[in-house]
């Protein structure tokens, strides 16, 4: 089979795409499955677990909630929360970056839980942006309704 030099060149162009798609493909994919799945972005898929009777604060940020207390849950974004089911807490945001933000507990379809929600409003008055409640199997996520896609993180009720 012969080849005139613009042939060569357009199959050895291919060949060369063809191998640096495989070379890429190769070194990308090393098989460590090591995706964490949580879906809440903060890498820790077995949540933190907060014991009864534990504020919770939050810092307001419109990139996802970024904790505060207690200790556990400093400088985390959108932890998972271990909650006793049956058990008190309260959560809430302290700081802001100045958005309008408001917190919500929500079940698993999305509503919210026994009116588990504060109005939005700016860090100026961050006081009133605290819930009380009792820790229930239908709570699934903590959220601010202004930004419910990236301020969301998980309750896990046990």
């Amino acid at each position: 089979m012969s080849m005139d030099h613009g042939s060569r060149r357009t199959f050895l162009k291919l060949t060369g795409a063809a191998a640096a798609t495989a070379l890429v493909a190769g070194c990308s994919d090393d098989g460590n499955g090591n995706g964490n799945g949580n879906g809440n972005g903060n890498g820790n898929g077995d949540g933190i677990a907060i014991d009864p009777g534990t504020d919770i604060r939050f810092d307001g940020q419109t990139a996802g909630w970024e904790g505060l207390e207690p200790s556990e849950i400093e400088s985390e974004q959108n932890p998972t929360l271990v909650l006793e089911e049956g058990g008190e807490y309260t959560i809430g945001w302290t700081e802001g970056d100045g958005a309008f933000h408001n917190i919500e507990i929500r079940d698993d379809g999305g509503d919210v839980v026994d009116d588990l929600q504060t109005d939005e409003t700016d860090d100026d008055e961050p006081d009133d942006q605290i819930l009380e409640f009792e820790a229930s199997a239908e709570m699934a996520q903590y959220v601010c309704e202004p930004h419910e896609t990236t301020m969301v993180g998980d309750f896990q009720v046990e």
